[in-house]
């Protein structure tokens, strides 16, 4: 059975891009006949979820239900530490003291001379090779470490759903931070396989960490789910959406008489689901939705904020039984 999840980070209210990815989400999953799973990645805002109630309240909203338990990251602490146990002990990690500063630096001399195929901004491994000395001598000018996986510069391959193939160089990537807080890659991997999540789906802006992921994924013997990376929605300025770009969240939307139904609406016609009537009006339920939604006919490109909430004419919104519209 499929299991897909929504995963967002409670730093601050979902916007209605990260609204327009759970919609895809959940509606995959349904239409699979799946589970959908709620997890919030909360790593690096401290124990105490920020936003987690309000995100919550979001998905509720539009009748994006989920089953079992909100899952946080903040509280498997241990899984991440016996994942990373495993990776010290097979001899595929390294210490790094590298500050982001430091990398930059070794980044632009890099530039400046012939290179292989490292991916732009990859770590140069300037720690990769240190001796056993010039680690000690870090250590005791009190240098924090980070951990990184030796990944040998290997070129990984995936076939997304919906980009198509995908083939990266991965760097030495951090497994661990050098406040001691598993990083990113590792805790979304361990997660996935431990919920046994069989379907990602989530921005653009992270396929190129994806080859990253099944890399360890290989080395700590877990499945690679499917993914699925859909285009972002982007500010005025054609920039990924923020909360710069003013009022894009559920709850500024509805203070400016945009609702539930008539956001869901607006979502389910951005991803190429019209709903019946106008934007104002009744929306169709979520098993509708579902039965309507078609992968293959979600827009190709971004779509901008001014245009998921423009208002619609009751002219421009077909009618029917959805079989042809949004062609």
């Amino acid at each position: 059975m499929t299991v897909g999840r929504f995963a967002p980070s409670p730093s601050g209210p979902l916007h209605v891009g990260n609204l327009r990815t759970a919609v895809i989400a959940w509606c995959l999953a349904r239409k699979a006949g799946g589970s959908f799973l709620v997890r919030v990645e909360d790593l690096t805002t401290g124990a105490e979820p920020i936003g987690e109630a309000e995100h919550l309240a979001d998905l509720a909203a539009l009748g994006l239900t989920h089953d079992g338990p909100v899952v946080r990251q903040s509280e498997r602490t241990a899984s991440y530490d016996g994942a990373l146990d495993r990776l010290v002990t097979a001899g595929m990690t390294y210490p790094c003291f590298c500050t982001r500063r430091e990398i930059r630096q070794e980044i632009e001399r890099a530039s400046e001379a012939p290179h292989g195929p490292a991916p732009d901004g990859a770590y140069p491994g300037t720690c990769r090779n240190l001796t056993d000395a010039e680690r000690s001598d870090r250590l005791a000018e009190g240098r924090p470490a980070a951990l990184r996986l030796r990944a040998g510069g290997q070129t990984v391959g995936f076939v997304d759903r919906f980009v198509g193939p995908i083939h990266r160089v991965v760097d030495d990537f951090v497994l661990r931070r050098a406040d001691g807080v598993a990083a990113y890659n590792l805790a979304v991997v361990v997660d996935d396989a431990v919920q046994n999540v069989d379907q990602v789906v989530r921005g653009d802006d992270l396929v190129d960490t994806t080859p990253r992921q099944i890399l360890l994924q290989r080395q700590l013997g877990l499945p690679t789910p499917e993914y699925v990376h859909v285009p972002l929605v982007l500010g005025p300025d054609g920039e990924r959406l923020a909360k710069r770009h003013g009022a894009v969240s559920r709850t500024d939307l509805e203070r400016r008489g945009v609702g539930p139904s008539d956001l869901l609406a607006r979502l389910a016609r951005s991803i190429g689901v019209a709903s019946p009537g106008h934007a104002g009006g009744p929306v169709a339920n979520g098993a509708a939705l579902v039965a309507r939604f078609d992968l293959d006919r979600l827009p190709r490109g971004p779509v901008t904020f001014d245009t998921l909430v423009a208002d619609f004419t009751t002219a421009s919104m077909p009618t029917g039984d959805g079989t042809d519209e949004n062609t």
